[in-house]
């Protein structure tokens, strides 16, 4: 496991686009409010870049990426949005520039698939938190949060943490996951890492009951939930009914005898709460605590 160096006032950041086009509108206010936390931004060149539904071809994608990694006075790399498109990158990333020039990034959504891969590939932490586009109108707790966990040494804990319990119990494992689609798209790839004695949180938008059946149904059939220790789901927006939701996940994790707690504000939604993939956790959904057992950075 390899921890990133903390993010200090007055740092370098980086934003790349390594998914779906972003307008220059839609992220100015978001550049702006890093700008206005002391940050200095840089912007990668091809960041406004479109190409259909990518924010441009790949090669200048992964070339923004790789070279946010490989400038030495960037200390985090945000994403701009998600979107589809961090998928066509994984087999041409150079993991080894990214093992030896180790820094915090961060994405949710489409970025599940580039955080998990980065993670398996190299053993660097990565964050599932707030992108640069939807920066400006998120709720200072949230903001809060992400700082706490990409700068503070010391573990971060979330008690009680929002949301309610589906089934009682303790876990203890690290934190893995993301958007349940691009886990399910990782599954059979060199990329997917194991999930056994994980905690496991998943979130997911716009998907109807029976897509959500779907995914976690092949997550099942391929093995890949075998071992889990805990689970922690997203508020799941727009995707049905909650009590239909929460039948859903009792049914396919009932078996499992672990605790689980559901509505959890991560991923999609205006609140965004950052989890570190990798990091050793322990849930406890008698109390409804989340506390890390290890800081995020050093």
């Amino acid at each position: 496991m390899i921890k990133p160096s903390k993010l200090k006032p007055g740092d370098a950041v980086g934003v790349v686009s390594p998914a779906g086009p972003v307008d220059p509108s839609d992220l100015e206010a978001g550049l702006h409010f890093l700008r206005a936390k002391g940050f200095t931004v840089h912007v990668a060149p091809h960041v406004y870049d479109r190409q259909g539904y990518l924010a441009g071809n790949d090669e200048n994608r992964l070339s923004d990426l790789q070279d946010m990694f490989r400038n030495t006075e960037i200390k985090a790399v945000f994403c701009s949005r998600g979107g589809y498109g961090s998928l066509r990158l994984l087999d041409r990333i150079d993991f080894d520039l990214i093992r030896k020039n180790p820094k915090i990034i961060v994405g949710y959504s489409d970025m599940t698939a580039l955080l998990t891969a980065i993670f398996k590939k190299t053993g660097l932490i990565t964050f599932h938190g707030p992108m640069v586009k939807g920066f400006s109108s998120l709720p200072e707790k949230t903001w809060a949060n992400l700082v706490r966990m990409i700068s503070s040494e010391l573990p971060a804990s979330f008690n009680p943490m929002a949301g309610y319990p589906l089934r009682g119990g303790k876990a203890t494992g690290p934190i893995m996951g993301g958007n349940l689609s691009l886990i399910c798209r990782l599954v059979g790839t060199p990329f997917m890492p194991s999930l056994g004695g994980s905690i496991l949180f998943i979130e997911d938008r716009g998907e109807a009951l029976y897509r959500l059946d779907r995914m976690l149904t092949h997550l099942t059939l391929a093995g890949s939930l075998e071992g889990i220790k805990g689970l922690i789901t997203g508020q799941f927006i727009d995707c049905g009914e909650p009590a239909a939701i929460d039948h859903l996940i009792k049914e396919r994790f009932g078996f499992m005898n672990i605790p689980v707690a559901t509505g959890f504000p991560l991923g999609h939604g205006p609140e965004n709460t950052t989890l570190p993939l990798g990091i050793v956790a322990e849930l406890d959904t008698d109390v409804m605590t989340l506390s890390l057992l290890e800081s995020t950075v050093l």
